[in-house]
């Protein structure tokens, strides 16, 4: 399979190699180091006024540094912990260093953990050996994860990212028996955003190579959906005056025409005489003008019924007049994740070429305080005749989607509709980051999603979308729906809203508040904490294919 060009514009960049680079023999996620450097040099791995000498010849500006990560799965009993078929091939290269340095420091190959050897190898300056756990782990019905899958990532993005802060340019990953789930943790686990940092102070992000193996369609096919994931990080990292509506739009016909996906960018006059009431309720207390976009993907047949993303798009959300603490207001410029995810999503949809149509809503605007914004207590009349009335302005995810939800619906005639967005606290108080709150109305599509995520490895669970939580919305006194509702249910209320605007059509929606910003606690171990993680794209992709080619696994 080839690289879409637009996918791999950001693989085959021009690196620039770092000079002065730290020796760090073990290194575990999160950054955190084992000091084992007297107990190699007490036993002859390394001699330091040689083998740094040489490493320190090979770090000219714009030098080749190649580094290769190799597993090992953790010793059962009395047993040693046991290479890869990859490993051992490179261990036999390498003449059986690699298995007599795994001895000598006491790996035991437990998940995560690692060491990185230096010049044990020609060709290969830096050699990271990771933990892959147990030795034919699969699905684990109780994580409701493919635990074999989870742990190819987890090690190859713990061993990828090791040898980028070695300075590494070219990392080559083993396969691990999992090719798609290796490049996909190393890509994930390698990339920043560096876009406002001094060039001389940017993370070198390495070039990604598959080690030893013939599995290049897999490998590529990971690549694609961590590259799309990473579109996502970036639109959701980049400071609210950076990623405007407008800087969006342009942003999105970046990543997607190249791809053959049209976009069709809405503005300000084509939102009115659309009456996207709602929308523009939000979208007025900001002087930075709103916009609409319509984005179709052409994988079959064009009158075949696509499936409809809609993807909350509220650039900076300050909270409008009901203001947001100052303490976390920073944080509020992913809210637009759902968004970015859709974004994300039909990109990789393009570079895999899924045999299905696919199209996406995504209003996109700011919520500001000002002289022309929403007030607590106003009401709006929706496309299909019904009063919402915006009881709490910070709330404003559900009043931005109602009326675009209600327009998609009517000018697209989807087969299924799949809404992404941040709304509701709940999920945060219930799932932390272990998963994304999905809602639905169709046991089919649930159960879709929850193969999604154990293949994934960011996995969705399943919360109520009962009547109880209707009558929470409606009904009111003056108004027919309330965008708050009553009680402290917040996720389930937010989605309450949403399913009074949906009356027929297979629906699911996704609350990412959780998952789609910030990773405060417990980040995976191939992303980063404190940073926009990008869920859950490439668990809508696998959805995605699972719907287009619903015969294989």
């Amino acid at each position: 399979m080839m690289l879409s060009s637009c996918l791999a514009k950001s693989l085959n960049k021009n690196l620039k190699f770092i000079q002065g680079v730290r020796y760090m023999l073990a290194l575990r996620h999160a950054g955190s180091t084992k000091n084992v450097l007297g107990r190699l040099l007490s036993r002859g791995a390394l001699n330091t006024s040689q083998q740094t000498r040489h490493f320190a010849l090979k770090c000219e500006e714009g030098s080749v540094v190649k580094g290769v990560v190799v597993g090992v799965y953790s010793k059962e009993g009395d047993k040693d912990p046991k290479l890869t078929s990859s490993g051992e091939k490179f261990d036999d290269r390498a003449q059986g260093k690699i298995s007599e340095l795994v001895r000598e420091t006491g790996m035991r190959g437990d998940l995560g953990k690692g060491l990185v050897f230096m010049n044990v190898d020609a060709e290969f300056s830096s050699v990271a050996v990771v933990g892959l756990g147990q030795e034919g782990a699969g699905f684990n019905d109780l994580e409701m994860i493919d635990e074999g899958m989870e742990n190819a990532r987890v090690a190859a993005g713990v061993g990828a990212r090791a040898l980028q802060m070695q300075g590494v340019t070219d990392v080559f990953v083993d396969s691990m028996e999992y090719p798609e789930q290796a490049a996909e943790g190393s890509a994930l686990a390698i990339w920043r955003y560096n876009s406002n940092r001094r060039k001389q102070d940017r993370t070198l992000i390495p070039k990604l190579e598959l080690y030893d193996s013939p599995e290049v369609d897999a490998w590529t096919r990971g690549l694609f959906k961590a590259e799309s994931q990473n579109l996502a990080r970036r639109l959701c990292d980049t400071p609210a005056n950076q990623m405007t509506p407008t800087i969006f739009a342009q942003s999105t016909v970046d990543a997607l025409c190249p791809c053959g996906v049209s976009v069709e960018i809405r503005s300000m006059d084509w939102i009115e005489e659309n009456r996207l009431n709602s929308f523009l309720m939000v979208a007025k207390g900001s002087c930075e003008p709103p916009v609409v976009l319509e984005v179709n993907y052409c994988g079959t047949a064009p009158e075949d019924k696509p499936i409809l993303l809609l993807g909350k798009g509220l650039t900076y959300n300050s909270g409008g007049l009901c203001l947001r603490p100052k303490d976390c207001m920073h944080m509020y410029r992913g809210c637009m994740a759902g968004a970015a995810a859709c974004v994300a999503t039909i990109r990789a949809a393009a570079a895999l070429s899924l045999p299905l149509n696919v199209s996406a809503v995504l209003p996109l605007c700011e919520n500001m305080p000002s002289g022309m914004a929403v007030k607590p207590g106003d009401v709006v009349t929706l496309l299909n005749g019904k009063t919402l009335g915006i009881v709490d302005v910070s709330k404003a995810g559900t009043v931005v989607m109602a009326d675009p939800l209600l327009y998609a619906q009517s000018s697209f005639k989807p087969r299924l509709i799949l809404d992404v967005a941040t709304l509701g606290y709940g999920v945060c108080s219930g799932l932390g980051g272990s998963a994304a709150g999905i809602f639905s109305n169709s046991n089919f599509v649930y159960k879709q999603f929850e193969k999604a995520g154990g293949l994934t490895g960011d996995r969705v669970w399943r919360l109520p979308l009962w009547n109880y939580f209707k009558q929470l919305v409606t009904p009111n006194l003056t108004f027919d729906i309330s965008n708050r509702g009553r009680g402290p249910a917040s996720s389930c209320i937010a989605a309450a809203v949403l399913h009074e605007l949906v009356p027929c059509v297979d629906w699911a929606h996704i609350d990412i508040r959780n998952v789609g910003m910030m990773t405060r606690h417990n980040p995976l171990p191939y992303l980063l904490k404190d940073r926009m993680t990008g869920r859950p794209t490439r668990t809508i992709i696998q959805f995605l294919y699972q719907m287009a080619c619903p015969d294989n696994k």
